[in-house]
Formats: C-alpha cells, sequence, structure tokens
C-alpha cells in the first residue's frame, strides 16, 4: 500500500533511462498508484517483465509492476517524463523524442550538469523543468534498486514563470508527496544545479581517476587541497554566469559527502570502471568550457577532465580496484 495519500494518477508517467536513479523514483511513483513505463537497458528491462522491480532499503524491500520497455516509443501517452539519461546523450535522445511526445506532457530533467534543459528544449515543444536530485541509489542486479538515503528532489522553473507553470509544479510537487518522496519547490533551482555541479566537480572525478571512496579521499590533506581548488575555479565561473554560490557553503558541503556517504565512490568511478563513457565533459569539463569563455583560468578542473578522458581511452582493464556491481554509487 502507499505510505502517503496520493493524488489522482496521471495518465502515464514515463522514465527515460531507467537506472538506479530512475528506477527508484519510478518504482516510488508505480507503488503510489501511478502508471509507470520504464525505458531503459536489455537486462534491466526484461527483469522487470519477467519478475517485477525490486525496491530495496533500510526499511525492508518491497517489489511493483511498472511497465518496461527498451523502446522510446514507450513515452507516448505520458503526461510526464523523467529523463534520467547519461548528459552525453541528452541530445539524442532529445531529438528522438521530439515526435513521440503528447503535445501536454510535462518534461522534468532528473540529470546531473547544467545544460541538460536548454538541450531539451531545443528540441521539443513542452514544457521542460529541472529537476536535482539527491540520492544514493544503486542496481546490484537488473530489476533491482537499492536505495541508501537521501531521496529529496528539488523542482522548479529554468526561466521566468507562468501561471500554467506554476499549477505544474504544484502538480510534480503532490505527486511526489503522495509517492514519500521529498519535494522541494524552488524560484532558484538552476543555482541549486550549479551548486550541485561544483561539488559533483570536486568530487567525481577524484573519485573516478583514484577508485577511492569518498571517506579515503578526505584522509588526504592533498586532496582536500585538491578539491578546495576545484570548488574556488568552478564558483568562479558560476558567479561570472550570474550564479550567487558561496564557496564557504560547497566546501562544507563537499566536506560533509565524507561524513554521510563515506564508503561510497561517485558514480564516474563506477563508469570508469566499468569501460563506460563518463559525464566528465558536462562536468569539470562544461567548468573549463565556460572558464574558457568568460576569461576565468580553470587549471584544476582541466587537468580533472584531461585525465579522465585518458582514462576512458585505457578501458576497464586499467582501472585499479573495480568494486563489485553492488557497490553503493551516489547521484551526485
Amino acid at each position: 500500500m502507499p505510505e502517503n495519500p496520493s493524488p489522482a494518477p496521471l495518465r502515464a508517467i514515463a522514465v527515460v533511462g531507467a537506472g538506479a536513479v530512475g528506477s527508484w523514483f519510478g518504482g516510488r511513483l508505480s507503488l503510489a498508484g501511478q502508471r509507470v513505463t520504464l525505458i531503459g537497458r536489455a537486462a534491466h528491462v526484461q527483469a522487470v517483465q519477467r519478475q517485477g522491480l525490486q525496491l530495496l532499503r533500510a526499511g525492508g524491500s518491497v517489489t511493483v509492476h511498472p511497465s518496461a520497455t527498451t523502446e522510446l516509443a514507450g513515452v507516448q501517452g505520458a503526461d510526464l517524463v523523467l529523463v534520467c539519461v547519461k548528459c552525453g546523450d541528452t541530445e539524442e535522445v532529445a531529438r528522438a523524442l521530439a515526435p513521440l511526445l503528447d503535445d501536454d506532457a510535462l518534461v522534468l530533467s532528473l540529470q546531473n550538469g547544467v545544460e541538460n534543459v536548454d538541450t531539451l528544449a531545443r528540441h521539443l515543444r513542452q514544457t521542460v523543468m529541472p529537476v536535482v536530485v539527491y540520492a544514493a541509489t544503486a542496481m546490484p542486479a537488473p530489476g533491482v534498486v537499492q536505495h541508501f538515503g537521501g531521496g529529496e528532489v528539488v523542482v522548479g522553473p529554468a526561466g521566468a514563470t507562468s501561471e500554467a507553470a506554476e499549477r505544474q509544479l504544484q502538480a510534480v510537487a503532490e505527486l511526489f508527496t503522495g509517492a514519500g518522496v521529498a519535494v522541494r519547490l524552488s524560484a532558484s533551482v538552476m543555482t541549486e544545479l550549479w551548486a550541485k555541479l561544483v561539488v559533483n566537480c570536486a568530487c567525481n572525478a577524484v573519485s573516478a581517476l583514484a577508485q577511492s571512496s569518498y571517506a579515503q579521499m578526505a584522509a588526504l590533506p592533498a586532496v582536500l587541497a585538491l578539491q578546495q581548488a576545484v570548488v574556488h575555479e568552478a564558483v568562479a565561473v558560476a558567479r561570472a554566469e550570474g550564479f550567487a554560490l558561496s564557496t564557504h557553503t560547497l566546501l562544507a558541503a563537499v566536506a560533509r559527502i565524507a561524513t554521510t556517504m563515506p564508503g561510497q565512490r561517485s558514480s564516474m568511478a563506477q563508469d570508469l570502471a566499468r569501460g563506460r563513457r563518463t559525464e566528465i565533459q558536462h562536468l569539470n569539463g562544461h567548468v573549463v568550457r565556460r572558464g574558457a569563455a568568460l576569461g576565468i583560468v580553470t587549471p584544476v578542473n582541466q587537468a580533472l577532465t584531461a585525465l579522465v578522458q585518458l582514462a576512458e581511452t585505457a578501458g576497464p582493464a586499467a582501472t585499479a580496484n573495480v568494486a563489485s556491481s553492488a557497490e553503493v554509487t551516489a547521484r551526485r
């Protein structure tokens, strides 16, 4: 049974890129009585079709039975679409979605980076809104998603709001609340997305290159100094872009990660270990590109970007200390 009273079901909800994060939120919405379709990789889809989606967390486990498909055509008829693909896939996915989406569909980007909403909006006539996700999730096996902590989402418009947009925001808040997901509406969601990007820049690449946990990183003063330099560069770029970020606040946020998620490695570390393309160009690489355009030097972010790119070309066999597939990764 749903944990909280939920609003009337939508016609349908589609999750595009149903990995750990997309499957967790899609599963929560399905548990709350919404009609959900997960669109993801074949192994995961087949497992969900065969045995349902198992949601694991500290309080126990529950199995839900959303629809699942590998085809983007699964978005047809949905009035809410959650886009959870990697940043590097956003352009291609947006082009493919354009002829498939219903005119009145609302598109939410639950992705890292700060460029995805603009990329989606260039190709889609539907309303697109950013969502900042704070969740620690993992997929220990196809058809299984595990939640380790967090789970708050922050939703808001990327630009000026209208009365219709305000109604959509309220409907989204009620939807997530009804699914037991903590949600906060923010008129400055892009500032919060930039803040998350800065923290990601300080943590993800270092964890990936060393295949180290956040606690291991925090134990070395040299690594802390490196992270501080990353934050200072990224904050300078963000401020030049018009986002008033606090260096002190973000350094504290980086430090907290080692306390709240000490044994975890970044999702980028998992991608690198498995030979998958990382999001480095949309995190530290974005800081480097925007810094160059704005006349701000970003040598530390540039070095991390280059090193991760080099590690990507080396392949998974060159990555030491590969953790098991069940290890927790944070969407941070």
